[in-house]
C-alpha cells in the first residue's frame, strides 16, 4: 500500500517539534513536502527528513500532484482560509485546533468537504491516544456509576507578548488554545454536550489569559455539573477528574502525554484505586496512522468536523455567557 504523501504548510515550532517528526515515523504516511520563504526554517527538518520538497510559498505546495494531503499548523486565525484553499486545490487536508475561530464558520467547511468529497478533519490528537478512548470505554461501561461532576485544569506559563498565543489578532487566548482540549475531553469522554454555562474570564491586551468555567453538561446518564480552568499565567498543571456515583477516574497528563509525566487512569472505587499506565505512547504518530487508514482503507476517522463544531460551540458559549 502507497504511504499517503503529505505536505506541511509552514514551518511552525509546533511543527518542528511535534507533527511532521509524527508524520515521518507514521506507519503509512510520507513526509513529503513543506512550505516555507524561509530556507533557515526548513533546515531543522531536512535534518530529519532530508529528501522533503521545500516550497517556497502555500500556493506551490497546493499546487504539488505529488502531495495527496495537507497539514496545517498555521496561527488559528488562518485555519479556515487555509482548510477550505487545501479542499479546493483537490487535497485531503488536516488542520490543527481550533479550526476555525467560531462554530459557524465550520458550517462551510463541511459543506466544502461533502461538496469535494475529501477529508477534511481537525488534528484533535488526544481522542487518538488510548487513555482517553479507555475513559470513553469506562463511562460508557458504567465503571463509576451514573457520572455527576468532571473537572478540567489546563495551565501553563506563557508571558511573552510576541508569542501568537498572547496576540489577539492571531485568534491567540487561553480558550481557543488549551480550552478546546478542557471542554472537548470532557464532550468526547462522557458523550456530553453544554446545557448551561458561566465564565469569569481575565484579559491581558485582549486575550483571555485565565478562564474559570461553571455549569451543567449532559450525557447519556443524565445531567452533571461542570467546572474548567484554563491559564496561560499560571505555573504549569493538567488534570481531569470525573466523579460518579460510585467512584470516580482521575485522567493524569490528559492532554500533552509523555511530555508532562506518563498517562494514566486511575480508577478509584470505595478504598482501592487501580492505575492504568500508557508509556510511551506517540499520540500524534497515532493520528497521522489513522488518518493513513481513512484515506487507504476506509478507517473511521475518531474526529470530525461535526465533532469539531460541538467543541466551538461549546467555546462560543463561553465567551458568550461571561459574567
Amino acid at each position: 500500500m502507497e504511504p499517503v504523501t503529505i505536505g506541511v504548510l509552514g514551518a511552525s515550532s509546533f511543527a518542528l517539534a511535534q507533527t511532521a517528526p509524527a508524520i515521518h515515523a507514521a506507519r503509512g504516511t510520507r513526509f513529503a513536502a513543506l512550505a516555507t520563504s524561509s530556507a533557515a526554517k526548513a533546515e531543522p527538518f531536512r535534518a530529519f527528513a532530508p529528501d522533503i520538497v521545500v516550497h517556497r510559498d502555500y500556493e506551490a505546495m497546493l499546487a504539488d500532484s505529488a502531495i495527496e494531503a495537507v497539514y496545517v499548523p498555521l496561527p488559528n486565525h488562518l485555519h479556515v482560509e487555509w482548510t477550505l484553499k487545501a479542499l479546493a486545490a483537490g487535497k485531503h487536508v488536516l488542520t490543527e485546533k481550533p479550526i476555525a475561530m467560531t462554530a459557524p464558520e465550520i458550517d462551510g467547511l463541511i459543506a466544502a468537504r461533502d461538496r469535494t468529497g475529501l477529508f477534511a478533519s481537525e488534528a484533535y490528537m488526544i481522542v487518538h491516544h488510548p487513555q482517553w478512548q479507555r475513559v470513553r470505554s469506562l463511562i460508557d461501561e458504567g465503571a463509576i456509576g451514573r457520572l455527576r461532576h468532571v473537572d478540567t485544569v489546563f495551565t501553563f506559563d506563557l508571558p511573552d507578548a510576541g508569542n501568537i498565543r498572547n496576540r489577539a489578532e492571531t485568534g491567540g487566548g487561553s480558550i481557543p488554545d488549551i480550552g478546546v482540549y478542557a471542554y472537548g475531553s470532557a464532550r468526547y469522554a462522557a458523550r456530553a454536550e453544554p446545557v448551561e454555562l458561566t465564565s469569569r474570564i481575565r484579559r491581558e491586551h485582549g486575550v483571555d489569559v485565565w478562564t474559570q468555567v461553571t455549569g451543567t453538561m449532559a450525557g447519556p446518564t443524565g445531567e452533571f455539573s461542570y467546572g474548567a480552568l484554563t491559564s496561560t499565567r499560571l505555573y504549569p498543571r493538567q488534570e481531569v477528574t470525573f466523579q460518579g456515583d460510585d467512584g470516580l477516574i482521575r485522567v493524569t497528563a490528559p492532554f500533552n502525554a509523555g511530555l508532562v509525566g506518563e498517562a494514566q487512569v486511575h480508577v478509584v472505587q470505595g478504598t482501592t484505586t487501580r492505575v492504568e499506565r500508557f508509556p510511551a505512547v506517540r499520540q500524534y504518530v497515532l493520528e497521522f496512522e489513522n488518518l493513513a487508514a481513512t484515506l487507504r482503507t476506509g478507517a473511521v476517522f475518531p474526529w470530525t468536523l461535526e465533532d469539531a463544531r460541538g467543541t466551538q460551540a461549546m467555546i462560543d458559549l463561553v465567551r458568550a455567557n461571561e459574567v
